[in-house]
């Protein structure tokens, strides 16, 4: 497996798909969310996969606040997630879904509400599909989130977030993802689009699709 580069963007990138693979982008990073303007669309994740862009995709909250982590909102918002997936993307059987902590937890708020948020992301998993999930389950956090939610088996994948001070970053060598830099790649007409960059880790899966 080589090493891939990537974006992560909050707006629909259809229009840029072309351009961006031109600048060296192998994979895309967008948005599910209760928010339909930032959402993927089934037309765009077309567009990446026609230009040769594999696509990744994070569940987003609505901000980087402990208070937000609960089970029941693990519960509403797995259920929402998995039914994007399955009914508007048509994303392919054992690709991976995110789960956004974009904050810095500490490492009681990592054992408590962070934990009882995967615990019930996975139980909407599980209802949605009985017996083994359709998709995996991802978690876009600190080192020490990534680690404590797939050591617990609450997670198969982790995204590193990428401030490097957060718990547990600096270290952290198993993630699938990594956020880098953020950058202004060039588009049509002359135009510029930010992105936060990112990369894979080579040998290790990262749950990337493409739709038919």
């Amino acid at each position: 497996m080589t090493v891939l580069t990537g974006v992560k963007a909050p707006f629909e990138l259809t229009q840029h798909a072309i351009a961006i693979k031109q600048q060296g982008i192998d994979f895309a990073i967008r948005s599910y969310s209760h928010q339909a303007g930032k959402n993927l669309s089934l037309a765009e994740a077309r567009a990446l996969t026609d230009a040769g862009i594999q696509i990744g995709v994070v569940w987003e909250t609505a901000g980087p606040h402990l208070n937000y982590f609960s089970r029941a909102q693990g519960l509403a918002d797995g259920a929402a997630a998995y039914l994007m997936a399955q009914s508007v993307i048509t994303q392919p059987s054992g690709s991976a879904i995110y789960f956004a902590v974009d904050f810095n937890p500490g490492g009681d708020e990592i054992e408590g509400a962070i934990m009882r948020y995967f615990e019930g992301v996975n139980q909407a998993f599980q209802a949605a599909w009985p017996g083994e999930s359709q998709y995996q389950v991802g978690v876009y956090g600190s080192g020490a989130c990534c680690e404590a939610m797939i050591a617990a088996g609450l997670a198969s994948l982790g995204w590193l977030t990428a401030p490097a001070e957060f718990l547990g970053s600096r270290d952290y060598a198993a993630y699938s993802l990594k956020q880098l830099a953020a950058a202004l790649l060039p588009v049509d007409d002359g135009k510029k689009i930010s992105v936060d960059l990112a990369r894979n880790n080579e040998g290790r899966p990262a749950g990337l699709f493409r739709v038919l």
